[in-house]
């Protein structure tokens, strides 16, 4: 993987001359790399990993497995793309196993959540079952510990 890419990954709030100095490279040359990934759609966006309970937010994230019936000439593409355009999907996957897709949502409250499942979800053509698992608490999101907790406490690991 580029370094860049791999920096930018880690931390996207790093600036350009920061970039700049940890590739060894000119502000420039890392600005005009970043529009490039840009504009070939290596890099589509940027997120900031946010704690909600610290902000006293009220969300109901779900997890859900979604068995779907392949289309002719789509494959699984088309149903899979309808899904992901929902305003609740945060994520939307291809999976290998017992189901097909797994799709992360988010609501206000658990109604908004099952209302999305039962009346949007379920519902599609091609949708032969789902099953919601809902999030109970985040300890890791998108490589962030979601903890401040400094201390290392992994297990050792010993022969």
């Amino acid at each position: 993987m580029d370094a860049l890419i791999s920096l930018l990954r880690e931390n996207a709030a790093l600036k350009p001359s920061q970039l700049a100095a940890m590739l060894n490279l000119t502000e420039t040359e890392v600005e005009a790399k970043i529009k490039a990934y840009e504009k070939a759609q290596i890099i589509l966006g940027y997120r900031t990993v946010i704690n909600d309970e610290k902000l006293g937010l009220d969300v109901v994230r779900a997890v859900i497995e979604v068995k779907i019936t392949p289309e002719r000439e789509g494959g699984f593409n088309r149903l899979a793309e309808r899904i992901a355009k929902y305003r609740e999907v945060r994520s939307c996957y291809l999976m290998s196993g017992a189901y097909d897709l797994l799709v992360e949502v988010e609501g206000s409250n658990l109604r908004e959540v099952a209302t999305f499942v039962s009346e949007k979800l379920a519902s599609l053509h091609g949708v032969l079952s789902t099953a919601t698992h809902f999030i109970l608490k985040p300890y890791k999101e998108h490589g962030v510990l979601m903890t401040n907790n400094a201390e290392d406490q992994r297990l050792a690991v010993t022969p």
